[in-house]
């Protein structure tokens, strides 16, 4: 079914963020495809969009492993073909696989950087072009409070969300006069099913180090993809959009 809306396409679309993400963009009249990898994964998710009035003529699931190119390729072209041209992508899929350096396997690390930074490359490439073409386009990737402070343990999570910005701010120079933006968002502790697992101990000790005094909710990281989004912002590019109430500031 192609739409006359304007399609995003959310990678990790069916996480805590990521489900997120796609009700804020589906609500402000944009056809929404969310990416999931996780067999079954899928179900929780239209519940979810259903729930908030939300159904196929709005949003759209599209499977697919983000670390393969050519799988992204195959994704990208058939999600066009049934619904229209990708001109919103949001970089969402990430997973962590902690452990400190010295303890850290190959596989962990790969498994990280792939998932978390080699997808950018993977789903955007197939994305950027047609872009470019039709002079209009928004790419917002999300990033971490990490990838600038660093993190215990979290060696290979931080090099992939430091690639991000990296990433952004010279993909942004190349394609902005041809009318796309390339952003990201740096979310700090964010109340999702992994943070709210933690031990009600532990989360208190994290509360505390969080000037806001709370996490940020998944709302609120969604209105900031929103933004970006939109064409309020259309002067906005390159930017890294800090959302971790205070817990790192930085210029």
């Amino acid at each position: 079914m192609r739409t006359t809306r304007k399609v995003a396409l959310v990678t990790g679309g069916v996480g805590g963020i990521g489900s997120a993400i796609c009700r804020k963009l589906a609500a402000d009249g944009l056809f929404v495809v969310a990416n999931y990898a996780i067999p079954g994964s899928e179900d929780a998710w239209r519940k979810a969009m259903a729930g908030a009035g939300l159904n196929g003529e709005t949003t759209a699931l599209a499977f697919g492993d983000v670390t393969d190119f050519a799988t992204m390729g195959s994704m990208v072209r058939q999600i066009e073909a049934d619904h229209g041209p990708v001109a919103i992508l949001v970089n969402c899929a990430g997973i962590t696989r902690d452990a400190t350096f010295r303890k850290m396997s190959e596989e962990q690390w790969h498994q990280v950087i792939d998932t978390n930074l080699t997808s950018v490359f993977n789903v955007t490439r197939h994305v950027i072009e047609g872009r470019c073409e039709r002079g209009w386009g928004r790419i917002v990737s999300i990033s971490s409070v990490n990838a600038v402070r660093g993190q215990f343990g979290q060696c290979n999570y931080a090099a992939a969300k430091a690639g991000i910005l990296g990433f952004t701010k010279s993909l942004a120079q190349e394609v902005v006069r041809k009318g796309v933006t390339v952003n990201a968002i740096s979310p700090g502790y964010v109340q999702t099913d992994m943070t709210m697992s933690i031990r009600e101990d532990v989360r208190a000790q994290i509360v505390a180090t969080i000037p806001a005094g709370r996490m940020g909710t998944t709302d609120e990281i969604a209105d900031s993809v929103a933004f970006l989004a939109s064409d309020k912002a259309a002067y906005i590019t390159g930017t890294n959009l800090s959302v971790n109430g205070g817990l790192h500031m930085y210029a």
